[in-house]
């Protein structure tokens, strides 16, 4: 099931983790990758991946965190 343009989900695949559609690679290593210094360039070489699923997962994670609602407990 598409969860977000070039994003999927299902559970027979990496376990219903959000991967990029038509590939078993989850977005979580993406950001990671990304995060850790690695250029766009050689996450696409390393995962087999295109420019525009670097930028839909990109694109996921920054839906996601801005509807995260976090409440401080005191």
């Amino acid at each position: 099931m598409e969860i977000a343009p070039r994003i999927n989900v299902d559970e027979k695949v990496r376990f219903g983790k959000p991967v990029i559609t038509g590939t078993r690679v989850p977005v979580d290593p993406i950001l990671g990758k990304l995060a850790g210094g690695m250029t766009y360039e050689e996450v696409m070489v390393e995962y087999e991946i295109t420019r525009e699923d670097i930028l839909a997962t990109l694109d996921y994670a920054a839906k996601t965190l801005a509807s995260e609602e976090i409440r401080a407990v005191n």
